[in-house]
């Protein structure tokens, strides 16, 4: 193989990896297990592949899939061929789906072959020119890149090319494209690898979807850079994942914190001996502290670490690390080791610690604007940093304690209210499982805080929105009091596990 580049690019983690272990196992998927040298020769062939379909540099891939192992060597074959990839919910249909594949402007889709036909549907109002399977069947992806010789490829790629359009979550908005490029993604690589302690023995589960950053930026891609043996699912269930932890002695498990409480509550829980698991991380939105308590008690000598960041920066930006959540349990950490922040007002002036501000970044892993965006790319670097939208205060040695999105602070009589204040105190009463809280438009409060949770089992879900709005008002001042709380089976969440507060608001309206 011929590949000319500059620098270290996303898919040279694989090709190191392949040189330092190849027969060490590198993916487990199924019934498919692939050491690193095989997986390494099968993105070469991937990449073959989709060069041989007619696409040519920089051009856009969508990935349309659940995860799987061919979803990865997709992704890896994307930055080897010099293609952009386009990671895509696949849950995501008709206009939704249109949008992303429009915006992105992609010619090609990698789609599972239960989808192809819902992108096959699109293809007259988007660029779409041609659908791939991703597996399965002949002539997918996967069974393109399985076997036949490995062909020499003459790829010039430099690590300043893009290698993915990381689309934000749209928990307030349109999603847009974070332009990642290989230079700040292999950076983000090694902030994970340093502060999150990631090492070759750990003996990693995914289940996180993979067209999450997270999962596969934070975890699985790191993980392969220091040659662990990585196991990932389709999809999390909690039942598997508890039987998985105690039968394969996994070390290391992320997940976003609905999950973790569903494993925490889950019947299993105290029955299976998971002692293996040394090191949990847990990020994207609260974890409640009941849960963590419950699993410190069960598992003593378990690491916890707090992943704090955004797709825009790759995504990790900062890190709360095991031995700093005994004194600081709602602190999100301190900065990535490529990470540089502040906090500022409204004007950009650095702010006192203690004092509320947004968080704005400088660093390597952050995405260099918005595809198509330049007013909202404008907007986001005003004045060299990156603006996150993150409503924090951090403390004089550089631990932040996000308080809530600037979006998301409700304005109740003209009187800001912070909604993560008021939903951390929800979390505390023994009735609520999770709580989320809004802004509903109001003709006499501009926006009235309502609270949206779900009872723990065996609550009195006819009396607890009374309970919680007496247990509100007898520790925050009254105008952050719920003037309504609903009682829901669930809240509403993207692939992440962040709440979609832009629903709840909908519902209220």
């Amino acid at each position: 193989m011929t590949v000319l580049t500059t620098s270290s690019r996303v898919d040279d983690i694989l090709r190191r990896s392949a040189a330092r272990t190849p027969a060490s196992t590198a993916l487990v998927f199924g019934d498919r297990e692939w050491t690193y040298a095989a997986l390494d020769d099968a993105v070469t062939r991937a990449a073959a592949r989709l060069l041989g379909l007619g696409a040519v540099k920089g051009d856009r891939v969508a990935a349309y899939g659940k995860n799987s192992d061919a979803y990865l060597i997709g992704y890896l074959a994307c930055a080897r061929a010099g293609l952009v990839h386009v990671p895509v919910n696949f849950a995501l249909q008709g206009e939704e789906l249109a949008y992303l594949l429009e915006q992105s402007g992609s010619t090609v889709v990698l789609a599972d072959p239960a989808l192809c036909s819902a992108v096959d549907a699109l293809r007259a109002e988007t660029g779409v020119e041609q659908v791939l399977e991703l597996r399965d069947g002949p002539g997918s992806l996967l069974a393109e890149a399985s076997e036949g010789p490995v062909p020499e490829l003459d790829v010039r790629v430099a690590d300043t090319d893009l290698v993915q359009l990381l689309y934000t979550s749209g928990t307030t908005s349109r999603p847009k494209g974070a332009m990642m490029t290989h230079r700040a993604l292999v950076h983000e690589y090694l902030s994970c690898l340093v502060g999150l302690d990631l090492d070759a023995g750990d003996n990693p589960l995914h289940a996180m979807p993979l067209y999450h950053s997270a999962q596969m930026h934070v975890f699985l891609m790191p993980w392969l850079a220091v040659g662990a043996r990585n196991t990932l699912v389709e999809a999390p269930d909690p039942t598997d994942l508890l039987n998985r932890i105690e039968a394969d002695g996994h070390g290391a498990f992320f997940a976003a914190p609905t999950l973790w409480v569903a494993m925490a509550n889950h019947p299993a829980f105290t029955d299976r001996d998971l002692s293996s698991l040394r090191k949990a991380y847990y990020g994207a939105s609260i974890m409640p502290g009941p849960v963590l308590d419950k699993l410190r008690s069960a598992l003593p000598g378990l690491g916890l670490y707090n992943c704090f960041g955004q797709s825009e920066i790759g995504p990790l930006a900062t890190v709360l690390r095991p031995e700093e959540h005994a004194d600081r349990p709602a602190s999100a950490g301190r900065s990535a080791l490529f990470v540089e922040l502040r906090v500022v007002d409204d004007k950009g002036e650095g702010v006192a610690p203690g004092e509320l501000g947004e968080v704005v970044y400088r660093s390597p892993q952050l995405c260099l604007g918005y595809w198509d965006k330049p007013e909202e790319t404008e907007e986001a670097f005003r004045g060299g940093w990156f603006h996150s939208g993150d409503l924090v205060r951090a403390d004089a040695e550089g631990y932040i304690e996000v308080v809530d999105r600037i979006k998301d602070v409700i304005n109740t009589g003209g009187v800001l209210v912070a909604s993560r204040e008021i939903e951390d105190v929800l979390f505390a009463h023994p009735g609520v499982a999770e709580a989320a809280v809004v802004g509903v438009a109001d003709d006499k409060w501009i926006e009235a805080v309502t609270a949206y949770v779900v009872p723990a089992p065996g609550a009195d879900t006819e009396a607890l929105p009374d309970l919680l709005i007496e247990h509100v008002r007898e520790r925050l001042a009254p105008f952050k009091v719920p003037k309504a709380v609903r009682v829901v089976t669930e809240l509403p969440r993207n692939a992440s596990g962040k709440i979609l507060k832009r629903e709840l608001r909908d519902r209220g309206a």
